[in-house]
């Protein structure tokens, strides 16, 4: 147990959750005859949830700082038919599309943020009101029709990186994307390393930073031969790239940079945030603005993935969203959650779905278990809290925040501005 906790670096708890991932690939393809662990099923598999992965980046820190956003759906569904009849009707071009469904969810997020941040109301009532504007906004606008977009648009959510130089046996392109990721990961283990011998803090034994780069050799090699030798044609998927480069970006903000501090400051204890010198309305205005955004983006993939824009884009992607962010490990009190554990718990999702559709299970059986599985995940939360931290229910029932705040509660909050992530 001590040496799976050296090469895991600390509490084996965040990494439970990837053990089910990996398990429940195993069991559906055990269960289905082989036809889970495939490249064409996982390219599927990519291609089919990146808009959900894509919405649980900008919901894992709505969650933390304490809101929940109702109306990712429908801004997705209201971007994509506006960004359609603008491409159809005016001309515009596929590029052109992009930035103008960009613009349309940042203002659609700027107004929600004004109301959470500025005006005071709570974000679940907000985007409850969004939810409700933009679905009918986008039957409005589109008159309920499903409209069209072109093929340079498709490409969005449903294109593979290109073929190029010798034949290799695989995809050149995927091949190279899984050489360099596989570098950088190794550079970054001994860059690591090297930081935590510089400032002589706790460094692992050696054998843990060798494993773990023969692990990321493995597993990057397999990926990479996965989705370099699909079928004809394939390769590496691009709303994959896209989504990866979000995670990446996302990540360094999050974990390096003073507004993922403040995020994680804010959720962790406001007053003491503000008393830090946080700007807590800054925050939840930029946090929602972002997750508008994110889901303006994600709709443009889902449109360009099933190649029109219709009425119904969006409708459910709220629980599949949250409940990824749930199950990556985010405490709904708010506080605690990366990007990387809702991708974790979002590829649960993915897989879990893909399983039960390919043992022919019906919608109604996998909307009865997605469901569980939500409950099960606010369970777990509830649970903790109770252990030693307010629960999800005092929370929505106290009638009064507390306006003072202790000394040693100012210094938890300085801790965790400077260490965000994980609230002490």
């Amino acid at each position: 147990m001590e040496a799976l906790k050296n090469l895991f670096g600390g509490s084996l708890r965040q990494f439970g959750m990837l053990f089910v991932l990996v398990a429940l690939a195993i069991f559906f393809h055990l269960m289905t005859g082989g036809l889970v662990i495939t490249p064409t099923n996982l390219m599927n598999l990519l291609n089919g949830n990146s808009y959900i992965l894509v919405l649980a980046i900008g919901m894992v820190m709505v969650i933390v700082v304490g809101h929940i956003d109702l109306s990712v759906g429908s801004v997705a569904a209201f971007v994509g038919i506006v960004v359609a009849i603008a491409m159809r009707d005016w001309g515009i071009p596929w590029w052109a599309g992009i930035l103008l469904g960009l613009a349309l969810g940042a203002v659609c997020g700027a107004i929600q943020g004004v109301f959470v941040a500025y005006v005071g109301i709570p974000g679940f009532i907000v985007t409850l009101a969004g939810y409700m504007f933009f679905r009918g906004a986008n039957q409005f606008v589109g008159k309920s029709l499903t409209v069209p977009v072109p093929k340079d648009f498709q490409y969005l959510g449903n294109g593979y990186l290109p073929e190029w130089g010798p034949n290799t046996g695989m995809n050149n392109s995927t091949l190279l994307l899984g050489l360099v990721a596989i570098a950088v990961l190794i550079f970054m283990q001994l860059q690591q390393r090297q930081a935590l011998i510089k400032i002589k803090a706790d460094v692992p034994p050696f054998w843990v930073t060798m494993v773990r780069i023969g692990l990321i050799v493995i597993v990057g090699g397999w990926l990479t031969w996965m989705f370099g030798t699909g079928r004809p044609g394939s390769s590496f998927p691009v709303p994959g790239l896209i989504l990866v480069l979000l995670v990446i970006l996302y990540s360094f903000v999050t974990g390096r940079m003073v507004t993922g501090r403040h995020i994680y400051a804010v959720g962790g204890n406001r007053l003491a945030a503000e008393l830090s010198g946080v700007n807590t309305k800054k925050v939840y205005f930029l946090v929602m603005l972002n997750m508008s955004v994110l889901s303006a983006f994600a709709g443009m993939m889902f449109v360009g993935r099933s190649t029109a824009s219709g009425p119904f884009d969006g409708v459910g992607w709220e629980l599949d969203a949250i409940a990824a962010v749930f199950i990556g490990g985010a405490a709904v009190s708010g506080g605690v959650g990366t990007v990387v554990g809702s991708m974790i718990g979002g590829l649960v999702m993915a897989v879990l779905n893909n399983g039960l559709q390919l043992m022919s299970a019906g919608s109604d059986v996998t909307q009865m278990i997605k469901g569980v599985v939500l409950l099960v995940a606010v369970a777990l939360d509830v649970w903790q809290k109770n252990q030693g931290r307010a629960s999800i229910t005092g929370m929505f029932t106290r009638s009064k925040e507390i306006t003072t705040t202790t000394p040693t509660e100012t210094a938890l909050i300085e801790d965790q501005v400077a260490n965000p992530g994980e609230l002490r």
